[in-house]
């Protein structure tokens, strides 16, 4: 049957049919909302896991409590990563891409039956994983490096959620093309859809070498095939590995810009420059790769060095653009409201009580302040050889990950609910407070894993006290790590008990609007003007800029003195 034919076969689908809004007036296609709920649930459930994996796994860092034995703790370190790091991110994101491919664009879902198939293999693939996980018969941790050898249902669930993940990127693709022909917008793609493209596009990749990686190692652990090198599988997998983490990247920006957009008004100061980052992300990201290969002497210094720079800047120059553009656009819709005393004043004008906007800035902060410019450091190859193996990196991918990427979603889920399901928050006081408890929960995390590993205590280690060599300095910081699990992990309660409570007994907003988070209001006696072409009207945004320059600046060099340190010059 061709791309047509099935379309216009998915029409009679009564799960096709479309309704109207009450909130923002759109359409909603019946049968994306159907695939954007499966997900969205099926991604707080695997959210769920992890969390309560992450709390076990910090009070057994946690050297005072130590908590779990040392299989349990590999096994738990396995069940972690996968749920936290694959699973809720990338059934969150198809319920994005299902979102962002009709909603904002008028348009119907190519094919329920396309999203059937992709949903299925997805949560089979999932469950089979986790299964495996908790059997202990997969204890190899969420990199699986061989010649470490899980059971094969393990690699069969991954590459089921991996092709199942692809099936759903085509129906987001296809989705696209009906829209483009049958013209339900007008000009270019709203930059949220625009976003969304250039993450599914990353997926594509990110997914393709998942599969190269672990069908021949599959076929392996089935004994039909021979070991595959593990420098190759190494390779091959942080393809897998680290991209995955940059689908979030592009998925997160598209999310921060909508937010900004629903909560204050803000539209960005040039979309041009917005949609070229996100072509940089597209183009460049994949060779940030390399940052996990930088001690391996399997790759040559050469091959470390080109990936790990030139190229690769410009994959960091896209989240500068995005980093600076993102608030840029919010203090212009600001001061365009009359907020215009001094340099932050529009700050304090901003809707904080709204959670989702609090998610939103908190998350853009965190990725910021403290994911990026780590992992800017952390990547480069003289300073990464002594980090590379220590808690300084998981410091750093839980600011950007879960500080960034996963706050950014559950400020999302704020509106999609009562838009979606239909039902306004339940406990909107706890709601209002929850982003902030989870934001600095999950602040104290990476700090507190930051300070430890840049004591020399190693990542994945399940006791630090027989090695002798960590003073009191290391145990506190462990301590601060542990404490900001506890509260990390409380709020993600929350969140988890939010959603479903007001899916189960929130009260029902049929045929009217969703009870308001608040938005940003015009000043008392202002009247609400443009600022677009005003250049210090984004003066304020400057200032945080040179802020964070500053901070990189001196984080930076710190690190050069610290690899200076380790060998002297005399």
């Amino acid at each position: 049957m061709s791309l047509l034919s099935r379309y216009n076969a998915s029409l009679s689908d009564p799960a096709a049919k479309s309704r109207t809004c009450a909130t923002t007036g759109l359409n909603v296609c019946l049968g994306a909302e159907r695939f954007i709920k499966l997900n969205a649930v099926s991604a707080i459930v695997f959210l769920l896991l992890g969390g309560i994996a992450a709390i076990l796994l910090a009070l057994t860092r946690w050297q005072a409590i130590h908590l779990l034995p040392v299989d349990w703790f590999y096994r738990i370190v396995t069940f972690h990563g996968l749920n936290m790091l694959i699973f809720w991110i990338l059934f969150f994101e198809v319920a994005i891409l299902y979102f962002a491919a009709t909603i904002p664009i008028n348009s119907r879902l190519f094919s329920t039956k396309v999203a059937w198939v992709s949903f299925a293999m997805m949560l089979v693939g999932a469950v089979m994983v986790n299964v495996i996980i908790l059997r202990g018969q997969a204890d190899v941790m969420m990199t699986s490096y061989l010649p470490l050898l899980a059971h094969p249902v393990f690699y069969l669930g991954i590459i089921l959620v991996a092709v199942g993940t692809l099936i759903g990127v085509f129906n987001f693709f296809a989705t696209l093309y009906i829209a483009r022909r049958d013209n339900t917008y007008e000009g270019s793609l709203p930059l949220v859809t625009f976003g969304a493209a250039a993450a599914a596009i990353i997926a594509v990749v990110t997914l393709l070498h998942g599969a190269i990686v672990m069908l021949p190692t599959f076929s392996f652990s089935m004994g039909w095939t021979a070991e595959p090198d593990p420098m190759w599988y190494r390779m091959i997998w942080w393809g897998l590995g680290h991209m995955s983490q940059q689908v979030n990247v592009a998925a997160m920006v598209a999310v921060w810009y909508l937010i900004a957009y629903l909560a204050t008004g803000a539209k960005p100061i040039n979309e041009t420059v917005c949609r070229a980052a996100f072509v940089l992300y597209v183009l460049f990201i994949n060779l940030a790769s390399a940052h996990h290969l930088l001690v391996d002497p399997g790759v040559g210094p050469a091959w470390k060095m080109w990936n790990t720079s030139y190229a690769m800047y410009l994959a960091v120059l896209a989240s500068m653009i995005h980093a600076f553009t993102v608030p840029a656009s919010v203090e212009m819709a600001m001061r365009g409201k009359g907020h215009r005393r001094g340099i932050f004043g529009w700050i304090l004008a901003l809707p904080w009580r709204n959670p989702a906007f609090s998610a939103a800035a908190l998350s853009l902060l965190i990725f910021g302040f403290v994911g990026g410019i780590t992992g800017v450091t952390l990547g480069t190859v003289q300073i990464n050889i002594i980090a590379h193996n220590t808690l300084r990196i998981p410091g750093h991918f839980h600011a950007t990950v879960v500080g960034g990427t996963t706050l950014a979603f559950m400020g999302l889920a704020y509106y999609v609910i009562p838009l979606l399901f239909r039902r306004d928050f339940i406990a909107r006081g706890l709601a209002r407070i929850q982003p902030w408890l989870f934001g600095g929960g999950i602040l104290l995390v990476s700090i507190g894993m930051s300070f430890a590993g840049s004591m020399g205590v190693a990542r994945r280690t399940w006791d630090i006290e027989p090695a002798g060599i960590y003073g009191p300095a290391a145990h506190l910081f462990l301590g601060v790590m542990g404490i900001g699990a506890i509260i990390a992990v409380a709020a993600l309660l929350l969140f988890v008990v939010l959603c479903v409570g007001t899916v189960l007994f929130g009260v029902r907003n049929n045929g009217r609007a969703m009870a308001d988070w608040g938005a940003a209001q015009t000043a008392p006696g202002a009247k609400e003007t443009s600022l677009l072409h005003d250049h210090w009207g984004m003066k304020g945004t400057m200032a945080l800029t040179s802020v964070f320059l500053l901070c990189f600046a001196v984080y930076y060099f710190a690190n050069w003195k610290a690899l200076a340190d380790v060998w002297p010059v005399r």
